[in-house]
């Protein structure tokens, strides 16, 4: 499904959170939603390629990567997982990498920078706890949609106007 966040936030002011401005799209599905599965971690993105091998049927996995702008917590391979299981995107508070291959993709992908190096594997990092950056907390369960305007939040499923 194609969303439109401006239309959301027009249609639902009172059930919508917006992020500030700051990131960039890179997948290749420039509007994206669904389900919220949260990840926290720093520069180890462990836990990031354990979920992209889960059904992510209806997800977008929302990861605080503690906006680090030395590592990439995301490339070709672990997206690849993810659109093999069905994810709807992953939002990345950090960088991500493969971007040529990224643009490729089915998958909505949208992070602060692009980064060469690979994050350190030390198995560190939370599955389903509230992340909270660029203003907005986003719990797990909750619902998230992005597009090249930028990225909301609701606690409850929002479906577009007609």
């Amino acid at each position: 499904m194609k969303y439109i966040t401006p239309d959301l936030c027009d249609t639902y002011p009172e059930q919508v959170s917006a992020a500030a401005p700051g990131f960039r799209n890179f997948g290749g599905e420039s509007s994206f939603g669904g389900e919220v599965v949260t990840v926290k971690c720093f520069e180890d993105n462990s836990r990031v390629k354990e979920l992209v091998d889960e059904d992510g049927s209806g997800k977008v996995m929302v990861v605080d990567a503690g906006g680090s702008m030395r590592r990439a917590c995301l490339g070709d391979m672990l997206a690849e997982k993810a659109v093999k299981n069905g994810w709807e995107g992953i939002i990345m508070y950090g960088c991500v990498r493969d971007v040529d291959i990224l643009a490729t993709l089915p998958l909505g992908v949208q992070a602060l920078g692009a980064h060469p190096m690979k994050t350190d594997k030390k198995g560190i990092g939370e599955v389903n706890v509230p992340v909270t950056f660029h203003g907005v907390t986003f719990e797990p369960g909750s619902y998230v949609y992005a597009d090249n305007n930028g990225i909301i939040s609701s606690l409850v499923p929002l479906s577009m106007p007609e």
